[in-house]
């Protein structure tokens, strides 16, 4: 009984540390995904919010957004706000780990606008 449940707990535990490994952020591609951000110079840049997601979300929350360990996240924008997502991603929530200082504020805002026209 011990050992199955050391087993368990050793499972669980390299899931929630799986999510959000990556430490690279892909560079822009010319994917329809793409939206311009502004910078806080006031410049424009395209960041591919597909490919963050991909290097960042996907070992939690599956390649579709069909949820993993992590929630599903196909229908985030009808229930969050960009801003709330923002704040999610930025401050991690619950299992999730926080991604300030891991993506770009351009990533963050990027990839919070995409997961919000998720509806």
């Amino acid at each position: 009984m011990n050992k199955k449940v050391v087993i368990l707990a050793l499972l669980l535990v390299s899931s929630l540390t799986a999510c959000g490994k990556s430490n690279s952020t892909p560079t822009p591609s010319s994917s329809s995904s793409a939206a311009p951000t502004a910078t806080s110079s006031g410049a424009t840049t395209k960041v591919d919010a597909q490919a963050v997601f991909k290097a960042n979300c996907v070992s939690c929350h599956g390649a579709n957004l069909e949820g993993m360990v992590g929630p599903s996240l196909q229908k985030v924008g009808g229930k969050l706000t960009k801003e709330q997502i923002v704040t999610t991603i930025s401050n991690g929530k619950g299992a999730m780990p926080s991604f300030k200082g891991t993506l770009s504020s351009d990533d963050v805002n990027a990839l919070s606008a995409w997961l919000a026209d998720k509806k």
